[in-house]
């Protein structure tokens, strides 16, 4: 996707304000035109290599989504049973003279995994996770003029499974290139928080990293524009820490973020020397307040709010995990349709273009970070590369996110194993530590896990990390929860596992059924075409039917709101059914993105529309009995 379609047919106003995070001046694509070959068994990361025969693509890439569909893929069933392997992008390009002097570098917003970069021929290192954005700094190593430099990544998803759903393999978000002087605004450098919110003011902080020689005299000039583009706030300060500058500004009147109106304000940092500007960085932010209570549940700017929230994996269906800003939006508009008011993004951070769009949208994020600990849930999966490098993965993560006026919740971990043992206290110590790292970077947003054994006895409960209660599934238990937790939060962190397939329906209609009978026996029943009722009448045997989680979150104040296993089917995880499935059955909205009959039922429950809706089950073979 190059930089015109996806930013620039849009003001240049409107373009500052919906960029990820924030942005430096010179920041442009680097997606086009890239060499691409899989192969195993050589390396290509010299500068003399060939690479004349390989076949030439435009990123995001995601080759497993091009593979064949086989059961005896090493992913397996469950991680969507299509290939992984060793996979190799190359890209030759020349920087102008006028470059020389300044500094340069890539981002990477993603790439699945064990991902390895080279420029010129040198190391710049490794990234193990698959879902975290970085950082290298191509500087020292780079050439300029008529000298062509070449770039090398080598991303090795041979070992599986590493996964419990699908992952995709490749350079599967989106690569840029920056430019900046030397003394600049720092990578994810600024940190904005409003910790006074009134009708009348708004106090607004803006924390500010600048790596600077300290021979020269730099002042930081931060003007924050409203969405008109009007100038609300300015202040110029001279810089005497170049570790971190804190400006205090005020927004009169400000206006508020929120679901229904989600407006975003944003902050122009300018580093200023001898009166010339040399440094540009862009923050969009929001304006809110919000809390979680004990006994009243949650609550946005001061009125009562259900979060009404799903969870979703990241591919795109058949785009594969490739990201696609369109095909994201899609998805949000046909939720935000429905009602839905918030995204969990299960069970890893999501692409940047994410949160840019529930930013612009209005969703409440729960943004999560780990889907295991040190303990595996799969033979090669995170726990292999976690004591090296959980610290900073979950910093930078924190750091890229934290200025997003849609992130509401950090997650730091989802049916982590380590809940299971209280007696070696590890998931006390883990979930402790954790959340301090996350405090250290952000305090303004509370901090939970996802608990599928969300009793006393769970020792991440008990480390007293945690802000928020969650739970996934177990809803029988949420009307007794302060029995359980007197004094603590809830959140419905993973709820229902409801199955459907669109359009197919088993009588009779109030027949409920557990498939399977429990998840650890292999399933017999089912229908010889691998389809599931989509009446509402089946789940799995740790969740339950839509009508019977929401009735009970709907009934008490106290639970603040759930996310639904899952806005939309995904490869891998095909339950109930084993191979050939091999997607899931969990949406409320299927693959191609068409609404399952449960959807209207939370449209008539979640919004102020009137709702009719038809089940098209009349069609049946002569003489059958039919509800």
């Amino acid at each position: 996707m190059n930089t015109i379609s996806r930013y620039f047919v849009i003001s240049f106003c409107t373009l500052l304000l919906f960029q990820a995070n924030a942005q430096e001046k010179s920041r442009t694509l680097f997606t086009q035109g890239w060499k691409f070959i899989l192969d195993s068994t050589h390396a290509y990361d010299a500068i003399d290599v060939s690479d004349a025969s390989w076949r030439t693509l435009n990123l995001p890439h995601d080759w497993s989504i091009e593979g064949k569909f086989d059961k005896n893929n090493p992913a397996g069933t469950g991680g969507g049973a299509l290939p992984g392997g060793i996979g190799w992008y190359r890209k030759t390009f020349v920087l102008p003279a006028s470059d020389k002097g300044k500094n340069i570098f890539i981002d990477f917003d993603g790439i699945y995994r064990n991902s390895e970069v080279w420029i010129n021929g040198h190391d710049l290192g490794i990234r193990p996770n698959g879902f975290i954005s970085f950082r290298y700094d191509l500087t020292p190593f780079l050439r300029y003029g008529v000298n062509k430099n070449i770039i090398a990544v080598k991303v090795d998803n041979s070992q599986q499974p590493n996964n419990r759903w699908y992952s995709g393999s490749g350079i599967y978000r989106n690569v840029w290139l920056v430019t900046t002087s030397k003394t600049f605004i720092d990578h994810w450098g600024t940190y904005i928080t409003t910790p006074k919110v009134s009708k009348q003011s708004a106090t607004v902080i803006i924390k500010t990293k600048v790596h600077t020689d300290n021979t020269t005299t730099t002042a930081i000039k931060t003007t924050i524009y409203d969405a008109a583009g009007k100038v609300v706030a300015s202040q110029t300060q001279a810089i005497k820490d170049s570790n971190e500058t804190a400006q205090t500004l005020q927004v009169g009147q400000p206006k508020l973020w929120s679901t229904d109106a989600p407006y975003i304000y944003k902050a122009i940092s300018l580093l200023q020397q001898n009166g010339k500007t040399i440094d540009e960085y862009t923050t969009p932010f929001g304006i809110r307040y919000f809390e979680f209570d004990a006994d009243k549940g949650f609550s946005l700017n001061g009125k009562p709010l259900k979060i009404n929230g799903v969870c979703n994996h990241h591919d795109l269906g058949a785009l594969g995990a490739a990201i696609n800003t369109r095909a994201l939006e899609r998805q949000l508009e046909i939720l935000k349709a429905m009602g839905c008011n918030a995204i969990r993004t299960s069970h890893n951070p999501p692409a940047p273009e994410l949160l840019e769009l529930t930013d612009k949208m209005g969703f409440i994020v729960m943004d999560e970070a780990f889907d295991m600990w040190k303990r595996e849930k799969n033979k090669y999966d995170y726990h292999l590369y976690w004591d090296e490098w959980h610290r900073k993965d979950l910093e930078d993560q924190v750091l890229r996110d934290r200025n997003h006026p849609s992130v509401f919740i950090w997650s730091i971990g989802n049916e982590i194993p380590e809940q299971w043992s209280p007696k070696d206290s590890a998931g006390t110590k883990i979930a402790r530590e954790l959340a301090a790292i996350v405090k250290s970077l952000d305090t303004t947003r509370p901090i939970t896990t996802a608990n599928d054994q969300p009793n006393r006895n769970n020792s991440i409960i008990k480390s007293g990390a945690l802000d928020l209660i969650g739970y996934n599934y177990h809803h029988q238990l949420y009307a007794s929860f302060h029995d359980s937790f007197p004094g603590k939060k809830f959140i419905g962190t993973e709820t229902v596992s409801a199955l459907e397939t669109r359009g197919h329906y088993d009588m009779p209609s109030d027949s409920i059924r557990r498939w399977p009978e429990r998840w650890d026996k292999p399933f017999t029943e089912g229908n010889p075409d691998l389809t599931v009722s989509a009446y509402d009448n089946v789940s799995t045997p740790w969740g339950s039917l839509h009508e019977e989680t929401w009735k009970v979150i709907k009934k008490y104040d106290f639970l603040s709101g759930q996310f639904i296993w899952t806005g939309f089917d995904y490869i891998g995880e095909p339950t109930p059914y084993p191979w050939p499935a091999r997607s899931s059955y969990f949406g409320i909205i299927d693959l191609a993105g068409f609404p399952k009959d449960i959807y209207y039922m939370y449209q008539s429950e979640w919004t102020n529309k009137p709702v009719l809706h038809i089940f098209p089950h009349w069609n049946w073979t002569r003489g059958q009995t039919i509800d």
